[in-house]
């Protein structure tokens, strides 16, 4: 038996837990793994925005080398999920390769499948298509003004409607912002296997290994225990990877008929189409207080864009509803159809878009006041969600609010706009808040004691980036107080137990109640397998015992103790096997508002002769309870940031409205941040557990990174100017500057 006394001392916060794998070039992404005998597929995409095809003439393509079909609506197989029975299953969206039907620009039309993806890509434009043309309206400014081609998406109202407009002070505006557009490094594809015709192995890339094979098992009509969805590694996905494309039931489609493993991949334009988009949106603010601040009244209103095929909708008025004191709010949201591809959700949805508004009407109602922005947030602060009436479960944003304004020197900030000068610029200081949702669902995790003492834990999630491997592997390194070297997390693979899709900013908060309830049930297991075997054990009872570093022993008795791998071996025992679910939200957790909150500040020059913006120092501020890991956290954070300076400054989907295609589908015409327009960011958390949400005290980080940055670069511009920038993004043309 063990003497060893060296008990855990803390660790530090040591490199991802994938680092090496990453820059090593070892990590697989989805379209690199090589499967034997592969075809590759490539769509052809529609040259109209709406009408239907009437022939695609494919003998050219399919004389050309290596091409092995072309699949289109005339010679599609059967798809049980494309015409379900009556009550079954049935495909959510766009059914690709299924009809005749145009309903936007770039809409794949056929698939080209080839023996290389160079002969796919040949052959492309030996496909013929004709078609029959109709009107197509894609023009959001246009069309938001029509009320007839508006859908309602839901209203709500507590207490005076149009309250602001009896306050003695009261700002009204409108806010504009375009479609955006997920950039990830790494562009979709599907690699689809067919073993017979009811065993599918999918490699996706995909935010939900266990969403998608619940998907496709559903479409294709097989058990869900013979779908197979490999995630390995996500280059990036920011939302895009939270549905299944149409890409993804393709190469199913196409491996089946061929009989061959097939390979679909999406090219960088076809990433500005065909896997989401932040929508275009207008919203309009009132909001109003008494002469001390107060507010009165707050009434927020928007439209945003959706597909003709979808009703996407997401929770832009939300924030205005719950995040200030108020005793009078009203919200109406509504949805435009148009013919363009489906919205989809994207980091921070809908937070993001009505963060900017409703936090750019507060920063103007601060001059009306003439009363510092920071402080009429605080006047109208509140510990008691004004929507549902609950109590926060933990709430810190006044920490936010101190820090974040130290830091980024905002006693230097002029009240009147446009008086402080530095060496020919305009300077300005803004701020912005934002909040999102941090409850906690299901996870289900798999533990693995080997005979070493080295723990595996598996789960069916994926990461996009985050660092979900290196925050688990944290949380089971302090629950087992052993070194985190001796831990791996394996993920990316629906066969491990079921996982949360990673979204919303719940992995964190989800999968880390699992593991730290599997790593706990392990330490009970531990100290009854010590009574049980270790004869030194037979007379202590199990609270007294302990488990840390690697060793089980007794609190009372230092010298009776034990190492993991030897209790192992004297029980005979060649593994330890442990699988937990944590369960989704607890009957305490519902009586508490629980959300994570952030507050950021920057700090901008103007060129006062070229109206050039230029950030110049950040400070970004996060309440999300306890950090599990500060790098990644911390990177979450800068992301996040970066992220809002391509919304404010650079991001926007252009469209040609005659045609309907978009004019800017490339990462060389489609503008975002590049390393010269990154200022020096300073990221800060006030790092306290939230007593309720679940054991580790974690919250997420991911949406509230970005929801209210915007906001903080347009009230810093104002700042700096005296001019209100509320079309989105910040341009020189827009502050009044002639075009260089």
């Amino acid at each position: 038996m063990s003497t060893n006394h060296n008990f855990f001392a803390p660790f530090a916060d040591d490199d991802r837990a994938d680092a090496a794998e990453k820059v090593t070039g070892r990590a697989k992404f989805t379209a690199e793994h090589a499967v034997p005998n592969l075809a590759y597929g490539l769509f052809v995409c529609s040259t109209i925005a709406k009408g239907t095809v009437s022939k695609i003439d494919e003998s050219d393509a399919l004389k050309a080398p290596g091409v092995l079909d072309v699949i289109s609506f005339q010679n599609c197989p059967a798809v049980p999920g494309y015409n379900p029975a009556k009550g079954g299953f049935e495909w959510w969206g766009l059914k690709t390769l299924y009809d005749n039907k145009v309903r936007f620009y770039g809409q794949p039309v056929a698939l080209v499948v080839a023996d290389s993806f160079e002969n796919a890509t040949a052959a492309l434009k030996l496909v013929h298509v004709s078609y029959e043309k109709e009107a197509h309206e894609t023009d959001f400014e246009k069309n938001r003004k029509i009320e007839a081609a508006l859908k309602p998406a839901g209203n709500y109202k507590r207490g005076i409607e149009k309250a602001y407009k009896t306050a003695p002070v009261f700002i009204e505006a409108e806010y504009k912002t375009p479609i955006e557009v997920h950039s990830p490094m790494e562009m979709h594809a599907t690699i689809a296997i067919w073993e017979g015709d009811d065993k599918l192995t999918v490699y996706d890339k995909t935010q939900g290994p266990k969403s998608t094979q619940n998907t496709l098992a559903k479409t294709f009509d097989i058990p869900q225990k013979n779908v197979r969805v490999i995630t390995e590694y996500v280059g990036g996905a920011f939302g895009n990877g939270l549905r299944s494309w149409l890409h993804v039931p393709a190469a199913c489609i196409a491996a089946k008929k061929l009989k061959r493993p097939v390979k679909v991949l999406l090219t960088r334009p076809q990433m500005f189409s065909l896997v989401g988009y932040r929508p275009q949106s207008w919203q309009k603010i009132g909001i109003g207080a008494d002469k001390t601040g107060k507010f009165i009244g707050i009434s927020h209103s928007a439209i945003s864009n959706s597909s003709r095929y979808e009703d996407f909708r997401e929770g832009i008025v939300d924030v205005s509803k719950f995040l200030y004191a108020c005793d009078n709010v009203d919200t109406d949201y509504k949805t435009l159809p148009l013919d363009l591809s489906t919205p989809t959700w994207m980091r921070g949805p809908g937070e993001v878009t009505g963060c900017y508004a409703l936090e750019s009407a507060i920063d103007e109602l601060s001059y009306q006041l003439k009363m510092d922005p920071i402080e009429l947030r605080i006047k109208n602060f509140t510990t008691i969600n004004p929507e549902n009436k609950l109590p926060w479960s933990a709430k810190n944003l006044l920490d936010c609010y101190e820090a974040g304004k130290t830091k980024i020197g905002w006693k230097n900030r002029s009240a009147i706009p446009g008086k402080l000068k530095e060496n020919g610029w305009l300077i300005g200081y803004g701020m912005g808040g934002g909040v999102f949702g941090a409850g906690k669902g299901a996870a289900s995790v798999r533990l693995i004691l080997k005979e070493d003492g080295t723990i595996v834990l598996q789960s069916a999630v994926s990461d996009m980036g985050p660092g979900t491997s290196t925050s688990m592997v944290k949380v089971a390194a302090e629950t087992m107080q052993m070194p985190i070297h001796k831990i791996k997390f394996s993920l990316g693979d629906s066969d491990y137990p079921p996982g949360p899709s990673q979204g919303g900013s719940g992995t964190t908060s989800t999968l880390g109640s699992a593991v730290n309830l599997v790593c706990e049930t392990l330490k009970q297991g531990l100290k009854e397998l010590a009574i049980q075997q270790v004869p030194t054990f037979k007379t202590l009872a199990v609270a007294d015992l302990d488990v840390k570093n690697e060793v089980v022993f007794s609190t009372k008795d230092p010298g009776t103790i034990i190492g993991v791998a030897e209790l192992l071996k004297l029980s005979g025992k060649p593994l330890i096997e442990i699988t937990k679910d944590s369960g989704g939200a607890t009957p305490e957790m519902r009586k508490y508002a629980i959300n994570s909150f952030s507050v950021h500040f920057v700090k901008v020059g103007v060129h006062a002769k070229t109206g050039e913006v230029k950030l110049l120092q950040i400070v970004t501020t996060g309440d999300a309870g306890k950090i599990i890991s500060e790098n990644t956290a911390r990177s979450q954070m800068l992301g996040g940031v970066v992220g809002g300076i391509g919304m404010a400054l650079k991001e926007e989907l252009t469209i040609n409205h005659t045609t309907g295609e978009i004019e800017n589908a490339s990462l060389g015409t489609y503008h975002l941040p590049l390393h010269t327009d990154i200022p020096p960011i300073e990221v800060w958390f006030v790092n306290k557990p939230d007593p309720i949400v679940n054991a580790i005290g974690a919250k997420g980080v991911g949406e509230i990174s970005l929801i209210g940055f915007a906001a903080a670069v347009t009230n810093a511009v104002y700042n700096a100017t005296g001019k209100r920038v509320r079309d989105l993004p910040i341009t020189a043309e827009k502050l009044g500057f002639k075009k260089v």
